[in-house]
């Protein structure tokens, strides 16, 4: 990990393309800084960007396996349609 010391107004360039300024340095140890990059570029604070994946990785979990009450739903409408054979089903496309 690279370490700088820079002061309010001072930036840092990353590549070619990224400029990190510092904005504001507050009493309480914030410090507030400005991101020019391009907008091919992600940029995201790293709690965001830890929660969003951890929800991707979730989503992605449910969406491969159907849960217990989908299943249910499933099995609940093909009884259904089991009890009325009198019914067309749906062409095929």
């Amino acid at each position: 990990m690279l370490v700088l010391s820079r002061r309010t107004g001072e930036s840092v360039v990353i590549g070619d393309d990224v400029v990190v300024t510092v904005l504001e340095v507050k009493g309480d140890g914030g410090v507030r800084l400005g991101i020019d990059a391009p907008r091919t570029v992600r940029v995201h604070r790293a709690e965001v960007y830890a929660a969003v994946k951890a929800a991707n990785a979730d989503a992605s979990r449910a969406a491969s396996a159907p849960s217990g009450a989908a299943v249910e739903q499933l099995l609940e409408l093909a009884s259904r349609r089991a009890a009325r054979p009198d019914e067309q089903a749906p062409p095929a496309d």
